[in-house]
Parts: structure tokens; C-alpha cells; sequence
């Protein structure tokens, strides 16, 4: 009813395929002996250019076979031409692989090349988009500054433009007691005036609280329950009811005694 499952798949533990041991029978040459270069992972499982290339090798083997005998003088010149035509065949397509090759190798180059200039292309924004931030971050600070300065000198400007003609302008006095935050509320350190230094006038001054007398004749005038303290006695608990049952609660503390001592 337990099942367990290994750390690895099944692909990872598998080996090469097997390949059992063979024996050649004299004066037979077996066509699969000529793929013994491919092995797995390196040729194996066969793919197009393998196939193309055993379809190559066939048609070379019927070729041998059609060339003529050695041992004839007369058939000498035509065995070397078919020869030639056969190396000139061989050659082409050796240049046709290498062709090949160079147009793969270029494809891989151009996007390489077209990686890289993205790459380029992606920083060189990157960098123009964090240029233009700190240009609006110093435009922003600079228009900020700008319309704080505007701010202050129209406030100057106005408090200016109120006396124009240097004219003294006469006190209100029922516009100072109906603003709160006017000087007869609220007066300013800067024209001369602390509020903190006369505060002894709000001090408090009792003369029952500050003499002696006082105290005398406000402890005369206490009531004497105040002064005379009277302490009553605390009743004792009944632990027995009127027909002379003990409580509940008297047996319960009786047990809580004994189990904490």
C-alpha cells in the first residue's frame, strides 16, 4: 500500500543500448558492418545526413563494382576516367558540405551579431531613460524652487502693497478681539513680548493652602469623620447552617488546607 518515488527519472539512469556480440561468416561482407562507426548518441538514432550518407556509401560500392578488372591492359585509361569523374563528383559535393557549413555558421553569426546589438540597443535606452529621469527630477526641483520663490515675494508684495504711501493705520481694536490669532491672543516673541515671563500671576494664592492659620481653621472646619478614622471589626463566617450542617464551601477550604500543606 507504500509507494516510494527515486530522485532521478528513469532517462537518467539508463545506459547505452546493447549491443550483442556477432560472428562473420567467411567470404561475406554484411552491409550493417559499415555503419559500425555510428554509435548512440553520434550518428544513432539515425537521422538525414546519416541516411544520406549511407544512400552515398551504397552507391559508391555499386560503383566500385562496375569498374573494370585490373589485369586488362585495354581497360586501363577507362578505369582512370571513371575514377577522375568519380574524385571530381567527390569534390563537389565536399565543396557543396562546405557551403553549408559556411551559410550555418554565418546564420549563427548574424544572430549573434543581432543579439548583441539588441543588447546594445536595450542599454543605450536604458541609459537615455535614466538620463531623461534625472533631467525631470532636476526640472521638477527647479520649478518646485521657482514657485516657492514666487510664492513669498507676492506675499511680500501684497504686505507691502497695504502701506503703500508709508501712512500709519490707525488700531482696531474690535477686529483684534474678534481675530483669536491676532496680537492681543496670540502676541509674538519678535515684537518684544514673552508670554513666559510674568507667569507668577497665574499662580494660585489661598489662604488656606498658605498659612498656618488657614490650615488650623480648615482642619477645624472638617467634619470628624474625616480626622477620626474608625475601624470596624469583620464578622466572622458561619461555616454551620441554622440546623447545624457544615457548608459546602466550609469543607472545601478545610480540603484545600490539607492539600496544601
Amino acid at each position: 500500500t507504500l509507494g516510494t518515488q527515486t530522485d532521478y527519472r528513469d532517462g537518467e539512469a539508463q545506459t547505452d543500448p546493447y549491443s550483442p556480440e556477432y560472428v562473420v561468416p567467411s567470404g561475406s561482407v554484411p552491409e550493417l558492418l559499415t555503419l559500425a562507426t555510428l554509435t548512440w548518441g553520434r550518428g544513432l538514432p539515425a537521422g538525414l545526413a546519416e541516411v544520406e550518407m549511407i544512400e552515398r556509401a551504397r552507391e559508391k560500392r555499386a560503383w566500385e563494382a562496375t569498374l573494370p578488372a585490373m589485369d586488362n591492359a585495354s581497360q586501363i585509361a577507362k578505369r582512370r576516367k571513371m575514377m577522375d569523374d568519380m574524385e571530381r563528383k567527390e569534390w563537389a559535393f565536399r565543396e557543396q558540405e562546405i557551403e553549408k557549413l559556411q551559410e550555418v555558421r554565418l546564420e549563427v553569426l548574424k544572430k549573434l551579431l543581432r543579439r548583441r546589438e539588441e543588447n546594445q540597443n536595450e542599454l543605450d535606452a536604458k541609459r537615455l531613460d535614466d538620463h531623461w529621469q534625472n533631467h525631470q527630477k532636476a526640472k521638477e526641483e527647479k520649478i518646485k524652487k521657482i514657485q516657492h520663490d514666487y510664492a513669498l515675494m507676492l506675499r511680500k508684495l501684497i504686505a507691502k502693497r497695504k502701506n503703500v504711501m508709508g501712512k500709519l493705520e490707525r488700531r482696531d481694536i474690535i477686529k483684534e478681539y474678534t481675530d483669536f490669532g491676532s496680537q492681543t491672543y496670540a502676541p509674538l516673541s519678535r515684537i518684544g513680548y514673552f508670554p513666559d515671563n510674568h507667569s507668577e500671576r497665574y499662580v494660585v494664592k489661598n489662604f488656606y493652602l498658605n498659612t498656618f492659620a488657614g490650615l488650623c481653621e480648615l482642619e477645624a472646619s472638617l467634619p470628624d469623620s474625616v480626622t477620626q478614622v474608625k475601624i470596624k471589626a469583620p464578622k466572622p463566617k458561619y461555616t454551620t447552617t441554622k440546623t447545624g450542617f457544615i457548608k459546602k464551601s466550609a469543607r472545601l477550604e478545610v480540603e484545600l488546607a490539607q492539600v496544601h500543606q
